[in-house]
């Protein structure tokens, strides 16, 4: 099967409604806009979120938290997630991300210590946490800060 041979199930694609084509067509002459009116103008309708002059729902809902655009956000990976390494292995950001532990690098790496490392690692991060600290060196790897 090549992919010019493809084509939809029987029944399945309807064919595209050509608007303002004659009155056969059966949207001819005003194209289903009605007659005159904002919108039957070209150009015309309302912004989003207009509501026809009524103080709009988005105005009446007060304003809620605040995000503060300076902040860093830090990957997160617990040190149990850290064992399918081999020992002896370097682990950093980027290696997290080949592997698919981190999906973006963010503003850095950050180990917690959640779960039970059994492999002695060497592991690079922006920050630890003192239980993740404790169990690295614990297994008998290396936590360094970068």
């Amino acid at each position: 099967m090549k992919l010019y041979e493809l084509s939809p199930a029987e029944g399945s694609a309807k064919s595209g409604y050509r608007k303002g084509r004659g009155p056969g067509s059966g949207n001819g002459k005003t194209a289903g806009k009605g007659h005159k009116g904002q919108n039957a103008r070209s150009g015309g309708g309302v912004r989003p979120g207009f509501e026809g002059g009524q103080f709009p729902l988005y105005r009446q809902l007060p304003k809620r938290g605040f995000k503060n655009k300076f902040a860093k956000v830090y990957a997160i990976v617990n040190v149990s997630e850290l064992n399918r390494f081999n020992d002896g292995d370097t682990v950093d950001l980027s290696t997290l991300c080949d592997c698919g532990l981190v999906g973006k690098e963010l503003s850095g790496l950050k180990i917690l210590g959640n779960g039970d490392l059994t492999k002695k690692l060497t592991v690079k991060a922006k920050i630890f946490s003192a239980a993740a600290k404790e169990k690295i060196e614990a297994a008998g790897g290396k936590a360094e800060v970068v």
